[in-house]
């Protein structure tokens, strides 16, 4: 006599990852399809679960369980997360503001939880570099983004010396406190005159959007800035046909002539012409072209 047909295993369970896209600044901007995910989530990871906390509660959303992952907590906190996606919960992620995962902390827990072979998904949400680039006004078909330029030393001058020679616009990041010296550095690396873009404040109710030349914008920020800030910069020219010696020597006396100082004049020409900026001021000095004043 044969027993009972045996049965089939159950099928297994499976979580998901799930980054939410939050405001930027205006908590108008969190989408309906972002509230159904943090309801829907068993565990939300955030960067500060007092700021996450206000969130919800404008959202409506309660009895949410918080979890602080931030850039020290990260890597520790994803072998939780893991083990919570392989026994069928719903993780969702948020960083105070925008997108996880750039420039901010959720790429270690994708990383994580994808080679785990674990679902990620994603709900869009506000990002303050496209918004600023998309209001700049400079040519948006292709860009780079470069986040936050390395504080000091031969890193931030390597990546200020590949922004000076991008073609595409290039996104930046920038803390308000160090604004002018980024403007400056910039200025020097790209030239003067290069076109570029602060905005700061998006979506905000002081939202500023400021257009100039490095040169306009380095005097503009002599002043106090506060809020959050990103700095859209146009790529540069196509080069054509070396420039001579001569014309070189000719384009940096016209902009001398014009008040720039002898070495932001070398930076601009060599920008425009895409040749070395220690070529441009060597003919600059050459030139002896008068500083005014």
């Amino acid at each position: 006599m044969s027993g009972p047909p045996p049965q089939a295993a159950p099928p297994a369970l499976r979580g998901s990852l799930v980054l939410v896209g939050t405001p930027i600044g205006n908590l108008g901007d969190l989408s309906p399809r972002a509230v159904q995910a943090l309801e829907a989530a068993d565990l939300v990871c955030c960067e500060d679960t007092r700021r996450t906390g206000r969130l919800l509660e404008h959202a409506g959303v309660s009895g949410a369980r918080l979890r602080r992952v931030d850039e020290h907590t990260e890597a520790e906190a994803a072998s939780d997360v893991c083990e919570m996606l392989a026994a069928g919960a719903t993780v969702a992620v948020v960083t105070d503001a925008g997108m996880p995962a750039v420039t901010d902390p959720g790429a270690r827990l994708v990383a994580a939880c994808a080679a785990a072979g674990h679902a990620v998904t994603v709900v869009p949400g506000p990002s303050a570099g496209v918004a600023a680039l998309a209001v700049s006004g400079l040519p948006a078909g292709r860009f780079c983004f470069e986040g936050f330029l390395p504080r000091k030393g031969r890193a931030r001058a390597e990546r200020l010396e590949l922004i000076a020679g991008e073609r595409r616009t290039t996104v930046l990041y920038e803390s308000p406190r160090r604004l002018r010296s980024c403007l400056e550095d910039l200025a020097g690396a790209c030239g003067p005159l290069r076109r570029a873009v602060v905005a700061r404040e998006i979506t905000k109710l002081h939202e500023e959007v400021v257009r100039g030349s490095l040169a306009e914008l380095c005097e503009w920020s002599q002043a106090p800035v506060k809020g959050e800030v990103v700095i859209v910069i146009e790529g540069a020219s196509v080069a054509g046909p070396e420039a001579t010696d001569d014309q070189l020597r000719a384009e940096v006396q016209a902009l001398v002539s014009g008040g720039a100082s002898r070495r932001d004049a070398a930076a601009s020409a060599a920008a425009a012409h895409g040749v070395s900026r220690r070529r441009a001021y060597k003919l600059a000095i050459e030139g002896q072209a008068p500083t005014p004043g």
